[in-house]
């Protein structure tokens, strides 16, 4: 356990249902018991490339993420003090200037993102690792949906992302960092059931750190 903290690390490929699962467990937690930490969020700053350059950037190798800050933010939080998150924009493929998320210290915290379990230094700072699991058609339905509604993505360009990055990165980094999991969660099907058990086992982390 880190400190007075307990880490949950969600990984899982590109549409399986991680935010749906961290969104789930905030929901029961509550504010004042759980702090929600997206992957994403830690993007690497894009905005001296030409919009170009930033398109054509391989967003799904770890390199692209700047985990070490993320490491940083989960250290800080366990020391009980509170961090300030980048906030990063999928349209331009850069953090927004001036503008962070601050995060306080509470008992758990829930990091959620397509590579959370594939880096070794990021794994070594949770307490309980999950892998979502969905079949590959669900998963890129989901993404198309997603991009074009919240990234404004067009449907070409995801698909074309999708075979030229996302599958074979996600057989490369993704599908193996699934060996690591405490625990494989179904994306499809498993709903407000699993989200309780896992609550209940939070709750009970919480009350043991406290004693």
């Amino acid at each position: 356990m880190s400190g007075k903290v307990y880490v949950v690390g969600i990984a899982g490929g590109t549409g399986s249902g991680k935010t749906t699962l961290a969104l789930g467990l905030m929901d029961r937690l509550g504010e004042d018991k759980g702090v929600l930490i997206p992957h994403d969020a830690y993007y690497r700053d894009l905005s001296h490339l030409s919009p170009s350059d930033r398109s054509g950037h391989n967003f799904d190798h770890p390199d692209a993420l700047e985990t070490e800050l993320l490491i940083t933010h989960l250290k800080a939080l366990a020391a009980g003090q509170p961090v300030e998150m980048p906030r990063y924009d999928f349209e331009t493929h850069s953090r927004i200037e001036g503008e962070v998320k601050s995060l306080d210290p509470r008992p758990v915290i829930v990091v959620e993102g397509v590579l959370v379990l594939a880096d070794e230094a990021l794994r070594d700072r949770l307490d309980l690792k999950i892998f979502v699991e969905a079949e590959p058609d669900t998963r890129l339905s989901r993404r198309l949906v997603r991009d074009q509604k919240e990234r404004g993505r067009d449907t070409e360009s995801v698909l074309r992302q999708y075979e030229a990055t996302v599958r074979p990165l996600h057989d490369r980094f993704v599908e193996p960092s699934k060996a690591f999991a405490d625990l494989i969660y179904p994306g499809e099907g498993e709903g407000s059931a699993g989200i309780a058990l896992l609550v209940a086992h939070l709750k009970e982390e919480i009350r043991s750190m406290g004693e």
